[in-house]
């Protein structure tokens, strides 16, 4: 895959805040996170979802008075975000890298003035190798191979193993946030890892034999703002949440190639999503839901678990959802119960015709 041209790095805000007894569906939010130096979460600045992003993930439910009525973030965050150190970083690199901004002389003033910060330096090293280790196991998901710590060492890491944690995490939570993958250690001993689909989908939106990328982040996305926002979510919605990492309708993304016909035709055709016209509207709109081959192949604690683990915080912090899901897995669990029994009546009412039939006449 080709590799993006360098951006200054975004991080992921971990503000998804616990639900209060009073707080319902419809106070789930989309905010865009903001620049935090101290975030531990990353996704590498080579892997920008847009020049506007500023979250590899934006799904963050948040409170009223975080967010206004119109989804701008509060006074309070944009001072918040234009004090971090990290955001007055990439306003220097940005203004440094600005072709014909300035002349020689300025420039090597600017140079003599400013020597480069160590840290910056060592900062801009990691993210690019965490982008180059995304790309090395995108390649490995795509031939399907088991991958060792110690190839990745060798064939990636090189000269900087002992950052490989921090770039072996950012990279494994990149993976998952933006491709819906997850790096999962299959052997402890060995340290080899599997890659397999977040939330236990088995579809990534990838062709036979398609050397694309797989686009299940985008459908994990949608997924959980269904689950955060009642379990139906118009359209309109879904598209001005998606515009917050850069997609827009009929706009081509370098990712997920043509969004529109991926959510509203691929992933209806795969029974991920229902796409249907709201009752009465005119003009026509529409909304989505889950398909049957989500709630078939995953689940709402699931993916409640999924959101909490990704703001390190736990799913019983969010007592409105997580009892919504707990009522979802009895269900699950009684409707299993019942398939089984009925498997079970079928089984024995087929062994018993065969016997008759079998049986010999007196």
């Amino acid at each position: 895959m080709p590799r993006p041209s360098k951006r200054p790095r975004y991080t992921l805000e971990q503000n998804l805040q616990p639900q209060s007894e009073t707080q319902g569906l419809e106070g789930a939010q989309l905010l865009v996170a903001e620049e935090e130096a101290s975030s531990s979460s990353t996704c590498s600045s080579s892997f920008p979802l847009s020049s506007s992003s500023s979250s590899c993930y934006p799904l963050i439910p948040s409170t009223p008075e975080e967010v206004s009525a119109t989804g701008t973030p509060s006074t309070s965050q944009s001072s918040r975000t234009s004090s971090s150190p990290s955001a007055a970083m990439a306003v220097s690199l940005s203004s440094n890298s600005a072709a014909g901004s300035s002349s020689p002389e300025e420039e090597g003033a600017s140079i003599s003035q400013t020597p480069p910060d160590p840290e910056a330096l060592l900062r801009d090293a990691i993210d690019d190798k965490v982008a180059d280790l995304v790309q090395f196991l995108l390649f490995k998901y795509q031939t399907k191979e088991l991958i060792t710590e110690a190839e990745m060492l060798t064939t990636v890491i090189k000269e900087y193993q002992d950052h490989f944690p921090v770039i072996f995490r950012e990279a494994s939570e990149c993976m998952q946030l933006v491709f819906g993958v997850d790096v999962k250690e299959v052997d402890p001993t060995n340290h080899s890892y599997v890659l397999t689909n977040t939330l236990g989908l088995t579809y990534d939106g990838m062709l036979s034999g398609d050397q694309g990328v797989p686009k299940t982040g985008i459908l994990i996305l949608i997924l959980s703002i269904i689950f955060l926002e009642g379990n139906c979510v118009p359209e309109e919605k879904i598209w001005k949440a998606l515009s917050v990492i850069g997609v827009y309708a009929g706009r081509e993304h370098f990712i997920y190639g043509e969004p529109q016909k991926l959510i509203t035709d691929d992933w209806v055709q795969e029974r991920y999503l229902d796409y249907r016209q709201v009752p009465n509207s005119n003009p026509a709109r529409y909304e989505f839901l889950w398909g049957p081959r989500t709630h078939a192949e995953t689940s709402k604690m699931k993916v409640l678990e999924f959101l909490a683990n990704v703001n390190g915080s736990d799913p019983r912090s969010f007592p409105l959802w997580y009892e919504e899901a707990l009522r979802d897995e009895d269900e699950r669990a009684q409707a299993s119960v019942v398939a089984m029994d009925v498997t079970t009546a079928m089984a024995s009412e087929s062994a018993r015709a065969v016997a008759s039939s079998s049986s010999c006449p007196e």
